[in-house]
């Protein structure tokens, strides 16, 4: 399956927020950083049950879907290894659940830090605008879209549906393709 500009776009995008100290590459202590960078982000004590599943679903993530994208083996993952390896590695849409599904339902319970297991457009607005280097108002734009039923807030599975379509999708127009920041249009 081919990948479209749309989403190389979107992968470079993630990729800027994902490089935290912004060296050019992704490392292990990228990935960690931007863990904590959330955690902090939300207030949640380092050694709660929420970010030790944060960083336990991060150290998988590195090295099931960031660590095999460094083709020379240097310990860094460079824009070009990034986006070459989540073509490969994310190219199929059905393998979400075992991809990005642990970690997204982590950060939904630290976006979710009132506990009613939605995420209302303020508690967007922070994670994303603080955390991810997002705008508030380009958030707040995403946000609105992405609740399409009007109900104020994203449940569970609004929030899976966006990341899905952030990491799979082709279209351009999909409410979640700004999800990490206004890709180039």
């Amino acid at each position: 399956m081919a990948v479209t500009g749309v989403r190389d776009l979107k992968y470079r995008q993630w990729f800027r927020g994902a490089d935290v100290d912004g060296d050019g590459v992704i490392t292990r202590q990228d990935v960690r950083l931007m863990g904590e960078r959330y955690i902090a982000a939300r207030g949640a004590a380092s050694g709660s049950a929420t970010a030790h599943r944060l960083t336990e679903g991060l150290d998988a993530f590195w090295a099931s879907v960031i660590e095999p994208m460094d083709s020379d083996g240097d310990g860094k993952v460079d824009l070009r290894e990034m986006t070459e390896g989540f073509q490969r590695a994310l190219a199929d849409p059905a393998r979400y659940p075992q991809q990005v599904g642990p970690v997204a339902d982590c950060y939904f319970d630290l976006i979710d830090l009132d506990g009613d297991n939605r995420v209302d457009q303020a508690e967007f607005g922070e994670i994303f605008g603080l955390a991810g280097n997002v705008s508030l108002e380009d958030s707040a734009a995403v946000f609105e879209a992405l609740d399409q039923d009007g109900s104020g807030g994203l449940d569970r599975a609004e929030f899976h549906r966006a990341l899905a379509e952030f990491f799979y999708g082709d279209d351009p127009d999909a409410p979640a393709t700004h999800l990490f920041g206004r890709i180039p249009g």
